[in-house]
C-alpha cells in the first residue's frame, strides 16, 4: 500500500518453514499478506509457540488480493488489506466481526490507530491495525537544484526534472497526487475535478521516468532518478542505503494509510486466526516487524521498545500529523467510483 514486494503473483506459494513434514497438533492458519510484510522468523516462532502450522501466501496489490478472495479458490483465514479496501470487503460481506476478548493484546495499538481506522471501519468492529505511514516525495539531495524548496507536489511537473520523476503505478495513489495539487479531496467522486486531475497526469506523463511499484526504492537508491513517490517505510529504509535521500509530505497534503488484519468471514480455522493476530500483536513480535520491513507500527508498546531513539522518534515513521494540513484515508468509493477512476487511469496511461 505499498510494500517491499515479490515479483512472483498469483502462485500460491506455501511458506516453507523449517520442517515440513511436520505434523501440527493445533491445525493451521492460512494467511495472505502483503510481499516481504513480515519477518519470516515471527512466522516460525508464531508455529513453535502454538504448534500450528502457517500457510503463508503474498500479494502485491490490494486489487491482485481481492478477486483472489473474493473467489475463495483458496480458502484464507486472515488477510491484510489497506484501509479503502478493508471498507470495500465489508460492503461486499467478505468479513467477520471480530472478537476482540480473544485478541487481549489488540490493548497494545494506540487509540489514535483506532480512531483513524474508523474512517473505513466503523466502530472497529472488523479490523485490527498493523502498519500505517504515509505518501510523500523522497529526493536526492545532490540532484536537486539548491534554489529549489521540494515542500510541494508541484515540483513533480517541474521540465527541469523531466527524465528523472518516479511516479507510483497505482490509480489511486496517483490520482492522489493530482488531486491534492488541485486542491481536491482524494477521495472525491466529483467529474470535474477527476477531469482536471487526469488532465494533470497525462500534462505530467512526459516527464515521468517510470510509474513504478516497489521498483522506486532500488532506482532512488542507485541514484537513477531525482524525486519519487513513496511510501514512508520505504523512505526509511532507502536512506540508509543512501545517505543523499530525503523524504517529506507535501503541503498540500496526502494519503496516511493503514494496512490491518482481517478474518475472513468464511474462514476455517478463526481460533487460529485469531491466535495469529493476538501474537501479531504482541510488542516483541510487533517490534521484530517493525526492524524487518521498516513500516512504522501503530503498537505503542512495541515502539516503547525500539532502543534506537533516533528511530523512535522518527519524523518519518512516527511524524506529528498535527502538524500537517489537508491529511486524508482512503476510504472505498463504491463499485461504479472503482469503475470510473480505472477508466480515467487507463486513459492517462494511454496517451
Amino acid at each position: 500500500m505499498k510494500k517491499l514486494m515479490i515479483g512472483i503473483l498469483g502462485l500460491t506459494c506455501l511458506f516453507a518453514l523449517a520442517g515440513c513434514s511436520r505434523t501440527y497438533a493445533n491445525g493451521e492458519v492460512y494467511v495472505y499478506n502483503w510481499g516481504e510484510y513480515c519477518d519470516p522468523e515471527t512466522l516460525e516462532m508464531f508455529e513453535e509457540e502454538y504448534d500450528i502450522k502457517v500457510i503463508y501466501d503474498e500479494y502485491e496489490t490490494n486489487e491482485i488480493m481481492y478477486p483472489k478472495v473474493e473467489a475463495g479458490a483458496v480458502k484464507y483465514d486472515v488477510v491484510c488489506p489497506s484501509d479503502y479496501m478493508i471498507c470495500k470487503m465489508i460492503e461486499h460481506d467478505l468479513l467477520q466481526e471480530i472478537n476482540f476478548d480473544n485478541i487481549p493484546n489488540s490493548t497494545n495499538i494506540g487509540d489514535q490507530y483506532y480512531k483513524m481506522s474508523e474512517e473505513f471501519d466503523p466502530g472497529n468492529k472488523y479490523s485490527v491495525p498493523y502498519c500505517w505511514g504515509t505518501v510523500g516525495i523522497l529526493y536526492n539531495k545532490t540532484m536537486i537544484d539548491p534554489e529549489d524548496t521540494v515542500d510541494s507536489w508541484s515540483i513533480l511537473w517541474d521540465e527541469k526534472y523531466a527524465n528523472s520523476i518516479l511516479m507510483q503505478d497505482s490509480v489511486r495513489d496517483a490520482f492522489m497526487v493530482s488531486l491534492k495539487l488541485n486542491g481536491y479531496s482524494m477521495n472525491t467522486l466529483n467529474d470535474d475535478e477527476l477531469e482536471v486531475a487526469k488532465d494533470s497526469l497525462i500534462e505530467q506523463k512526459p516527464l515521468v521516468q517510470a510509474y513504478v511499484i516497489d521498483q522506486v526504492r532500488d532506482k532512488m537508491i542507485g541514484n537513477e532518478a531525482a524525486l519519487g513517490v513513496i511510501y514512508s517505510g520505504e523512505a526509511i529504509y532507502t536512506q540508509r542505503e543512501n545517505p543523499d535521500l530525503e523524504y517529506v509530505i507535501p503541503k498540500e497534503g496526502t494519503n496516511v494509510w493503514i494496512d490491518s488484519w482481517v478474518i475472513l468471514k468464511d474462514a476455517e480455522n478463526v481460533e487460529n486466526a485469531e491466535k495469529f493476530i493476538n501474537f501479531m500483536c504482541r510488542p516483541d513480535i510487533a517490534l521484530m516487524n517493525f526492524e524487518y520491513i521498516t513500516y512504522s507500527t501503530p503498537n505503542d508498546a512495541a515502539r516503547e521498545l525500539i532502543e534506537d531513539e533516533e528511530i523512535r522518534n522518527s519524523e518519518i515513521a512516527f511524524p506529528d500529523l498535527s502538524q500537517y494540513n489537508d491529511l486524508e484515508t482512503f476510504i472505498y468509493l463504491g463499485d461504479e467510483g472503482d469503475e470510473k477512476y480505472s477508466e480515467l487511469w487507463k486513459k492517462v496511461k494511454s496517451e
